[in-house]
């Protein structure tokens, strides 16, 4: 009886937060084309089945809008199927601090677990596509199954790298050090994905970039035009190519995750 109340529960909260989405859809993990990214590797056609019983939803985002924000209660775990989204908090002082950047493949929403409330706010930077886990169903699912369980420990895995990663890159102390870890990292996630290391498009403005990295914006500016002049890579708008990727790492060797 329990179980069937938690379910029943759980589906009507899934079903209240699709709704804000025009044209939500359910997915499989089996198919989706970034599974190899968000999920452990090694799992069988059997471990995943349960996990795509859960009938995650996909929901539509268009650039600029909210996917959780802070204060809402922790239901579900994000994991960006497709574009890129921003996770940031609110200072004392009424400013926006940005806290990371989530491209295809990686997850959002696990702080509010702690809390059982979200203590950021997440936003789409482009269009494009989200998948909600349910967190309660998952938790349920890893009772009897080890797919579920990989999961899990694969995710909170995730999510404890990148904040030592984070730890890491803000310990440094030039903001060149700084904005270049930042750089090598977006170009090996690209690389991941399949895509160019050396050539790709900042889906996030240089005042973000800074808030990030814990720099002012005219900061960050002055080190890309070093960076330039340098011969390390040319940059257009948002547009970026890395013209010299073994100098920059050479130079910069650290990494950001």
């Amino acid at each position: 009886m329990t179980t069937a109340v938690t379910l029943d529960r759980t589906v009507h909260l899934l079903h209240e937060e699709t709704s804000r989405c025009a044209t939500p859809a359910t997915r499989r993990c089996a198919t989706c084309r970034v599974s190899t990214l968000c999920l452990p590797g090694g799992l069988s056609e059997d471990d995943l089945q349960p996990l795509d019983s859960l009938l995650l939803t996909t929901r539509r985002v268009a650039a600029g809008q909210s996917i959780f924000a802070e204060g809402d209660p922790f239901r579900f775990i994000y994991a960006v199927r497709s574009g890129t989204c921003k996770t940031a908090m609110l200072r004392s002082d009424g400013r926006e601090q940005v806290t990371g950047f989530h491209m295809a493949g990686e997850v959002m929403g696990l702080e509010g677990l702690a809390h059982g409330t979200h203590r950021l706010t997440a936003t789409a930077l482009e269009d494009g596509e989200v998948c909600l886990i349910p967190y309660e169903r998952l938790v349920a699912a890893t009772v009897a199954t080890p797919g579920a369980k990989d999961l899990v420990r694969h995710l909170m895995g995730q999510e404890m790298e990148r904040d030592h990663s984070i730890m890491v890159v803000l310990g440094l102390t030039d903001a060149g050090d700084r904005l270049a870890a930042f750089l090598l990292n977006l170009s090996e996630r690209h690389a991941s994905r399949g895509y160019s290391p050396r050539e790709f498009h900042l889906r996030m403005s240089r005042g973000d970039i800074a808030s990030f990295l814990g720099v002012k914006l005219e900061t960050i500016s002055r080190t890309f035009s070093s960076f330039q002049k340098r011969g390390f890579l040319e940059v257009s708008g948002r547009h970026l190519r890395i013209t010299d990727l073994e100098g920059l790492k050479s130079a910069y060797g650290l990494r950001l995750r």
